[in-house]
């Protein structure tokens, strides 16, 4: 190593130790800004409580919180929703769905960013598109697919992105000295054409989510959180 890159190098990690001392010495957590309440109504549709599996709550922080419900309606559509607000520790608190899903059987075939009415407001989700093979009770095999909407939700930041979730951490934690709460939102349903009489289509499906998407976001909201365009 030359004289020159050596002194470069000592100069790079001075700076850089010395960027230590200009963080944040306390950190502010802002609460997430979203009710912990799926409401028992929205619309059309009936929410029933559903409970969190102890693989589920093993996989997670202990001091991550949950609500989630079934959702029908009079035509006997079902809708799955889901909110999991996070602890402390958001290495443990929250994952993505692409995490847990193959776990579960089920294979993602595409996933997108797409613009939701929320409300009167525009919301960013990604949208998967899953698929699972499962065999019938007269052992035939059936293909599944379904569909879900996630979003994560700060005290003052909405993203449909985990890579941008945790740059937005970094930023206020190093920039600002805070720490936002965040909540994870997800939104599922079955399209139910190939195995249910009278069943809806991946179309169908996704119309019904949009909707009830429409009408859920209202009463999650627990403050003023912008979409971030």
């Amino acid at each position: 190593m030359t004289i020159k890159r050596l002194v470069r190098l000592e100069t790079f990690l001075l700076l850089g130790l010395g960027s230590v001392f200009l963080l944040p010495k306390q950190i502010k957590t802002e609460p997430a800004a979203v009710r912990l309440d799926l409401p028992n109504y929205v619309g059309g549709w009936r929410g029933v409580e559903t409970s969190v599996t102890q693989g589920e709550r093993d996989s997670l922080g202990p001091d991550t919180q949950f609500a989630r419900k079934l959702y029908t309606n009079m035509a006997g559509d079902e809708i799955f929703a889901s909110v999991v607000l996070s602890g402390p520790d958001m290495n443990t608190s929250i994952h993505r769905p692409e995490r847990c899903l193959p776990a579960q059987g089920w294979t993602i075939a595409d996933s997108k960013t797409v613009g939701l009415m929320a409300g009167a407001k525009q919301l960013k989700a990604t949208r998967l598109h899953n698929v699972r093979n499962v065999r019938a009770d007269n052992g035939r095999s059936l293909t599944l697919n379904s569909i879900d909407y996630y979003w994560f939700v700060g005290h003052s930041d909405t993203t449909p992105s985990h890579f941008e979730r945790t740059w937005l951490d970094i930023r206020d934690r190093v920039l600002k000295g805070r720490n936002q709460q965040w909540a994870y939102v997800t939104v599922m349903a079955t399209v139910t054409k190939d195995y249910k009489i009278a069943g809806r289509t991946e179309q169908e499906t996704d119309e019904l989510m949009r909707s009830f998407i429409a009408s859920l976001v209202p009463a999650l909201e627990n403050g003023s959180v912008p979409s971030r365009d």
